[in-house]
């Protein structure tokens, strides 16, 4: 089937996981089949615990990532499945970028489970617990984010991390200096500058450690030229070589995620419509907030999956 030149596929990333998320689907063959194959890979019931586990365990980062991935590649299995249109575009929020390379092609999913799990508890150990921090900044120009990070950051180590939409920007760091950051940019103007319950400061320069112990692991995994061309957090653009593909992933660990590039990288290439790929609707919202001519569906419930099924252009 060709594919939908107006289409692109979105993958979220932390912080869309919920205990009994997607229970729309239990009945279904396909996600039977995708959750069973992830937790052979993993050794554990991830079905099991992303329905009847708490809060808690399904929020630790080396649960979260596989959780993510899998419930993403199912539900990318179950639209095909069913008839819906190829993307022309992928891309993933930070974690999301590992689903759409498995949906692309580019790397075996049972391979990718065990990465992503590696990756969340490598993420995890760079920095002791307590010692990192991130915050969301709302309602400041990026210029004024980088400023205030510049201006603290000095002595301790704080950046914008996330440029998730014009206005919303995460920060993260050192928690001293994240804190300290936060109060500059509310005297900077800010809307809001709140810290996040995240226990590590995710796509700095701290994660570099992390970043050398997967590339470890990632040396040995095959991968494969994109069938659907994928847009990287780091560059904003395509990749199609593979070994270029597995240096970005690795950057990415320590690297800012730039979702407003992204975005705009898919409108320029002429998608009007994505899809959101996975539980929630994060990157739904976010994708207005960039570009309002957007038209964004959701996946995450049968009644939703069914309306992106009928509302795709052809």
């Amino acid at each position: 089937m060709p594919s939908n030149q107006n289409l692109a596929f979105v993958f979220p990333g932390q912080g869309s996981q919920k205990v009994g998320m997607l229970s729309d689907f239990a009945d279904s063959e396909i996600f039977k089949n995708t959750f069973t194959e992830a937790s052979d890979a993993l050794g554990y019931d991830l079905w099991d615990m992303v329905q009847n586990g708490s809060q808690e365990q399904l929020n630790m980062t080396e649960v979260t990532q596989p959780v993510l991935l899998a419930s993403s590649v199912a539900l990318w299995r179950l639209w095909r499945e069913k008839g819906g249109s190829q993307p022309a575009y992928m891309a993933g929020h930070s974690l999301g970028e590992w689903s759409a390379l498995v949906c692309a092609g580019v790397v075996d999913f049972c391979d990718a489970l065990r990465l992503v799990r590696s990756r969340g508890k490598y993420m995890q150990e760079a920095v002791p617990a307590g010692e990192g921090a991130m915050a969301a900044i709302i309602g400041l120009g990026d210029e004024d984010v980088e400023a205030a990070c510049a201006e603290v950051g000095s002595v301790d180590m704080v950046a914008p991390v996330n440029y998730n939409s014009p206005g919303q920007v995460v920060i993260a760091g050192v928690r001293e200096a994240v804190e300290k950051a936060v109060v500059t940019c509310k005297s900077a103007g800010a809307k809001k500058a709140m810290l996040l319950a995240v226990s590590a400061p995710f796509h700095t320069s701290l994660m570099k450690p992390a970043a050398d112990r997967l590339a470890v692991e990632l040396d040995s995994v095959v991968f494969s030229a994109p069938k659907v061309p994928v847009i990287h957090n780091v560059s904003a653009r395509v990749e199609s070589d593979p070994a270029v593909i597995k240096s970005i992933m690795i950057e990415q660990i320590y690297t800012a995620v730039r979702w407003v590039g992204c975005v705009e990288s898919l409108v320029a290439q002429g998608v009007a419509q994505v899809v959101e790929c996975g539980p929630g609707r994060v990157l739904s919202g976010l994708s207005r907030r960039i570009n309002r001519e957007i038209e964004s569906f959701s996946t995450e419930t049968e009644s939703a999956l069914a309306k992106g099924l009928d509302g795709i252009q052809p």
